[in-house]
């Protein structure tokens, strides 16, 4: 009972471990120290909570688990109940009497998992604590959760994480793993030296996510764009949109609500008790979608998230990746769409150039932000370009937008060359700088008022550049700028002013090819049938009638055990277990044994009512 193919199967219910968690399991429960990186939904808290069950039942004490998150230690902790474990967690959302309850049971032994935030961790008053618990042989493990927030070159990059080092100091005898599921090499290296992980054996799992299909399109009508997808493709489904700012989160909450897209937003601007409502409703509730800016998500673990969707362009892949993989985490289809445009290019440039950090943190954050343009602006496979970043070769993966439908190519090199042309001419004419907009008419041969205004229809390139469209030319400055042969000079109204790089651009020296503009970001899919609120998840899709009659019936009984309990319905069954359920229509206890997702506390805990479900139905 005590080997941990034992305890994945008693415990937790699953036959058998999945990619490398077994040899990580072994590795850490043999006392040795591990740096895990797992993709979401890659099964990376079974790798601590297994060996802290297996070293706690030799005798070996409770696993520190250091998290950053409340919502995520409860929804953690109450799910380990449900499995039969003890566990608890200690943050400010206890009472000061709850919180004495909990460390009185620790220092009795009585519990296996501890989830603490790093901030507390590493307190005088706690660090004490642990000091009598590792005089007792009680320690058995350190789990740090989310480890990338430990590194500067990280996307949530958080400086309490630093403080951890005291872990290794003052207790070097206990194993610790940390864990997380988005890091460069970059940031690898960092949470090594910073957690003082050199001797760690490092765990590198595949960052592939086969079932998310990765889409990025031009930024037209951004609300329309978004509103189309989801009335299109997901009309029904849970889903996350990311904005840059709080006044677009707000925006698009309200534009999506009222074209009958159920939607709530999220910031940090909101008052705590309302972010934690809306976290708590998104959650708990089908078909709600969150809209947010990045303060929402991490440790998210909802299964199932049919899309992440982002307005705006974040900061680097490490922040994409991290937030488009909180779609699918049941491994069914899922969808990341993005949209982009100029004027993210510019705006998260300018955010690098005025932030006080030093030049080069500045000068890696650009080569972070170029990549991400790299992979907006690529007209190859989007999955071998995402894997590409972060070391895995891979193959065309057939399952992106470039794969499914190969985007058109021009030669936009004539037309660069026009546009430097431009705002080089428009400066020495009038001794001042122009935006983006204004050079377009120029070289369109556009009379504005503006152009007037300035006599700028004498500039030589005036109309030279009548056969591109807008679009073909924004598309030619966003490349421009990636490339660096153009600057945007926010400190003067966004105007256009030439660099060192532009240099190559006007002698034909550095070839400009861009993709044709596709200003359907929905792809022009057909509009699928719309689904009521009590359609089946992708799950249950192919089950007979009398299975999606029994499915639909479970659903409804966990809802309510969930509610009782104060938790996601996800952490009583998943879609998947209830699926499984309802395909085999057991009679007996002793066919549920074998079902995924149904440990022995379950099955004694919930055995007897799904059957009742299962027979009524």
């Amino acid at each position: 009972m005590n080997n941990p193919l034992s305890i994945l199967q008693q415990v937790f219910g699953y036959e058998r471990f999945r990619g490398p968690q077994a040899e990580i399991v072994g590795h850490v429960i043999a006392g040795g120290d591990a740096l895990v990186l797992m993709p979401t939904g890659g099964g990376k808290s079974l790798c601590y909570q297994i060996p802290a069950i297996a070293r706690q039942r030799a005798g070996q004490g409770v696993t520190l688990v250091v998290s950053p998150l409340i919502a995520l230690m409860h929804d953690q902790v109450g799910a380990l109940h449900e499995a039969g474990v003890e566990a608890a967690f200690l943050n400010s959302a206890l009472s000061y009497e709850e919180a004495v309850a909990v460390e009185r049971r620790l220092a009795r032994g009585e519990l296996t998992l501890l989830y603490a935030a790093p901030e507390r961790v590493t307190t005088p008053r706690f660090l004490e604590q642990l000091d009598a618990l590792h005089r007792r042989g009680q320690l058995a493990l350190f789990a740090i959760d989310e480890a990338h927030c430990v590194s500067q070159w990280g996307h949530d990059f958080r400086p309490e994480y630093r403080a951890l080092t005291v872990l290794h100091e003052r207790f070097a005898g206990v194993p610790r793993v940390a864990l997380t599921a988005t890091a460069d090499a970059l940031t690898r290296a960092d949470i090594v030296e910073r957690l003082q992980l050199q001797q760690a054996r490092q765990f590198v799992s595949s960052f592939d996510r086969p079932n998310i299909r990765y889409r990025i399109a031009e930024k037209k009508e951004p609300a329309a764009q978004l509103l189309r997808f989801i009335q299109h493709e997901h009309e029904g489904d849970c889903g996350i949109v990311y904005c840059q700012t709080r006044k677009r989160v707000e925006e698009t909450a309200q534009s999506l609500s009222a074209h009958g897209v159920p939607a709530l937003p999220y910031h940090a601007g909101l008052d705590a008790e309302l972010r934690q409502h809306h976290q708590d409703r998104f959650l708990r509730e089908e078909g709600l979608v969150m809209v947010a800016t990045i303060a929402f998500g991490m440790g998210i673990d909802k299964p199932d998230v049919r899309f992440v969707a982002h307005l705006d362009m974040p900061k680097n892949i490490e922040g994409y990746y991290q937030e488009t993989g909180r779609a699918g985490r049941d491994g069914l289809p899922a969808q990341a769409w993005m949209l982009y445009g100029l004027q993210d290019v510019v705006n998260q440039r300018r955010m690098i150039d005025e932030s006080p950090a030093g030049e080069e943190f500045k000068q890696v954050m650009r080569g972070k932000l170029d990549a991400l343009l790299a992979l907006a602006e690529a007209t190859d496979c989007r999955r071998e370009r995402l894997l590409g970043y972060f070391g895995e070769r891979s193959q065309p993966c057939g399952n992106c937008d470039n794969c499914l439908a190969p985007p058109q190519l021009w030669d936009g090199t004539d037309a660069a060359r026009k546009l430097l042309s431009t705002v080089y001419r428009v400066q020495q004419m009038s001794g001042i700088g122009f935006g983006a907009g204004h050079v377009m008419d120029i070289l369109r041969g556009r009379k504005t008022e503006k152009v007037a205004q300035f006599g700028h229809e004498q500039v030589s390139t005036f109309g030279l550049g009548a056969e591109f469209s807008e679009a073909q030319l924004r598309g030619v400055l966003r490349q421009l700028v990636a490339l660096g042969a153009l600057a945007v000079d926010a400190q003067a109204y966004n105007t256009l002013r030439l660099t060192d790089g532009s240099r190559a651009v006007l002698r034909g020296e550095q070839p400009v090819r861009l993709r044709e503009s596709v200003a359907q970001a929905s792809g022009g899919r057909k509009r699928r049938e719309a689904r009521g609120s009590s359609a089946l998840p992708a799950a249950a899709a192919g089950l007979t009638e009398a299975g999606q009659a029994r499915f639909a019936a479970l659903k409804a009984w966990r809802g309510e055990v969930a509610r009782s309990h104060n938790l996601p319905a996800y952490v009583i069954f998943h879609d998947a277990t209830l699926a499984a359920i309802a395909a085999l229509g057991p009679s007996s206890v002793e066919e549920l044994e074998g079902i995924s997702g149904i440990g022995a506390r379950k099955l004694e805990a919930y055995g007897q009512e799904v059957l009742r479900v299962v027979a009524s139905s």
